[in-house]
């Protein structure tokens, strides 16, 4: 589905609003990036399988929808190798590129949306673990569906920024870099929506199968 196109083709220079992180040490995907740009299909291929399937479950986060998070998907992965032969490495990596595209894009969808009163949120619930039984995979899809309920009610921002720490594991700085904002508000994000998230849970920890302390 993310496939990448057979060479990449010249386009315009690297945003340079999107590479505004500092320096970086060695990026593996980069090298991969420049494979690709060089005329390397396997390393297009290999680029894809590190980054798309994360780029996907973070839209998804922030969408609510999975089809169009596979839409953005395609969309980021697409800008990336167009990008490919201007990429300048070790301004950025080329995932903190990524995410912070996956996040504009989704923004812009979610402006849109909003935009047309109506029209209701697919809800993205995880699959249970099919290895735990009938009764637990049912507790496991409730307790996905709530926090993605949870998530979904969070403002943009503080929802990209618990998404992007608490279930991707980027750190602060990249997460900064992505949202194109500073470390302290970064942190500022996290905070509150880390406690908007817990106040709309609390209530529902024995309905979600968890046991009082």
């Amino acid at each position: 589905m993310f496939r990448p196109p057979a060479s990449a083709r010249q386009e315009p220079a690297v945003p340079s609003s999107a590479l505004s992180a500092p320096a970086v040490g060695y990026d593996p995907d980069a090298a991969l990036l420049a494979a690709y740009a060089q005329g390397d299909a396997a390393a297009g291929a290999a680029l894809t399988a590190q980054l798309a399937p994360r780029l996907l479950r973070y839209a998804a986060r922030l969408l609510g929808d999975l089809a169009e998070a596979e839409d953005v998907t395609q969309d980021a992965m697409l800008r990336l190798w167009r990008i490919a032969p201007q990429w300048r490495a070790g301004e950025a990596k080329v995932s903190t590129w990524a995410y912070h595209v996956t996040a504009n894009l989704c923004t812009d969808r979610l402006r849109r949306r909003r935009s047309r009163p109506g029209v209701a949120l697919d809800q993205v619930a995880e699959p249970p673990d099919p290895g735990r039984g009938a009764e637990a995979g049912m507790i496991e899809a409730d307790r996905a569906q709530a926090l993605e309920l949870a998530l979904q009610a969070l403002p943009d921002r503080q929802r990209q920024a618990v998404v992007l720490r608490h279930l991707e594991g980027l750190s602060n700085p990249e997460i900064a870099a992505i949202l194109d904002t500073g470390i302290e508000a970064v942190e500022s994000l996290i905070a509150r929506g880390k406690r908007a998230l817990t106040a709309r849970l609390s209530g529902q920890r024995a309905a979600l199968g968890y046991d009082d302390d």
